[in-house]
């Protein structure tokens, strides 16, 4: 096993060494804690026979882990100034591919076509806190072929993910998460593991990607329509808050009556109905 660079010590001689400074536009912050990181390793649940993307390798500390573990790993970094140091960093690894580009404006699919013939992947990242929904959102509605995404985001992003109907977390995230994905939290991470330190605590947390829903070909586009419309005022009834979303074009009466239908009060509240639910109500909502 090579040297690990996932130190404090290292890490700073390495950034010190390349005159690299932290940049905040791309939410830089690097995890030194060598537990957490053999903790995302096995919380991915990776073996020799898996392709690994991993989205922002920063200097290479959770790369070297993942090349170890994995039969091969794409890291996409979007920071140019980065790529000579991941360059160094993974010198002694010939199963590592380094990729400059920003992962929001690649084409995930192609890529994986081309380098593994659609091979299902393991995605592992630690992403900037500002930019987490809009990249995994990007990486559930392109439908690449996807074994799961494990992922360190802010602790409270992870609360969303995985809470439950009727709470002050439940929303359109959690929805989105748990229609393409079954939401796990593999450890959470204190602001000491990082440099420099956050001002809060993160989780890594598993999305294991599921078929259930989207094998019942129902348009979500549409479902996430009413999804979003349902969270848009959420102290208002379903009814209320759909009926005044333009892009739906639904009645009250419609509304009413598909929860009708579906034995649901027409006087519930969007935070109140589970994935199944809303599953239900779009379906009834589009025919």
């Amino acid at each position: 096993m090579n040297n690990k660079i996932s130190t404090p010590l290292r890490t700073k001689l390495i950034m010190e060494r390349y005159g690299f400074h932290l940049k905040k536009k791309y939410g830089q912050n690097f995890l030194v804690d060598q537990g957490i990181l053999e903790e995302i390793v096995s919380g991915a649940e990776l073996s020799k026979d898996d392709v690994v993307i991993e989205i922002g390798p920063g200097i290479g500390s959770l790369t070297q882990y993942l090349a170890d573990n994995a039969r091969e790993v794409i890291a996409i970094e979007i920071d140019k100034k980065l790529i000579p140091i991941l360059e160094e960093t993974l010198i002694d690894y010939d199963n590592v591919t380094i990729i400059e580009q920003d992962v929001l404006k690649i084409d995930l699919n192609q890529l994986i076509e081309e380098k593994w013939q659609g091979k299902k992947v393991k995605i592992i990242a630690n992403l900037p806190y500002y930019i987490t929904t809009p990249i995994i959102m990007k990486i559930f509605e392109t439908h690449i072929p996807l074994d799961s995404i494990t992922v360190m985001v802010q602790k409270e992003v992870a609360d969303r993910m995985q809470a439950n109907p009727s709470t002050k977390d439940f929303g359109s995230l959690t929805l989105a998460v748990k229609y393409y994905s079954e939401p796990k939290v593999v450890v959470q991470v204190p602001p000491s593991c990082f440099i420099p330190r956050p001002k809060v605590g993160s989780s890594v947390i598993r999305l294991k990607a599921t078929d259930k829903y989207i094998d019942m070909g129902l348009d979500d586009v549409f479902l996430f329509k009413v999804i979003r419309g349902a969270f848009q005022q959420r102290r208002k009834t379903l009814v209320n808050t759909l009926s005044h979303q333009e892009e739906l074009e639904l009645s009250k009466d419609k509304i009413r009556e598909a929860l009708t239908e579906l034995g649901i009060s027409v006087t519930i509240r969007g935070e109140a109905l589970n994935l199944d639910e809303f599953v239900e109500l779009a379906k009834k909502l589009q025919s």
